[in-house]
């Protein structure tokens, strides 16, 4: 399984992110305990889930952030999105895709920064 994020490097303050994980190797909607998802990390700080969509289509999110969050998925693309509005600086991170079941797996992460 191999994960690969895309998106946007630079977002103004109080824009929507929107990040893409194009994931190869399995269908996203595999029947085998898939949580296809986004954790972050701001800089000098620890790893921050976000939120996941499993391979029934159901999703999780962190409470901090849920009502600015929204996870998606395109199945004809096999790709997983996230959106998240109204960022600021505080949002700023390196945004990983993720599998958080049976594979394991992580994409290498793409650098977002917020600022005008």
């Amino acid at each position: 399984v191999q994960l690969q994020e895309s998106g946007p490097g630079l977002v103004k303050p109080s824009q929507t992110l929107s990040l893409t994980c194009t994931v190869s190797g399995v269908s996203i909607t595999t029947n085998n305990y898939y949580f296809w998802g986004w954790i972050r990390q701001p800089p000098g700080k620890g790893l921050e889930y976000v939120a996941t969509i499993d391979y029934r289509g159901d999703t999780r999110y962190n409470p901090a952030l849920e009502s600015r969050t929204a996870i998606s998925r395109d199945t004809s693309k096999n790709q997983v999105t996230l959106q998240l509005d109204s960022v600021t600086p505080e949002d700023g991170a390196v945004y990983y895709c993720v599998d958080l079941g049976t594979s394991g797996s992580w994409g290498q992460g793409t650098q977002v920064t917020v600022s005008s």
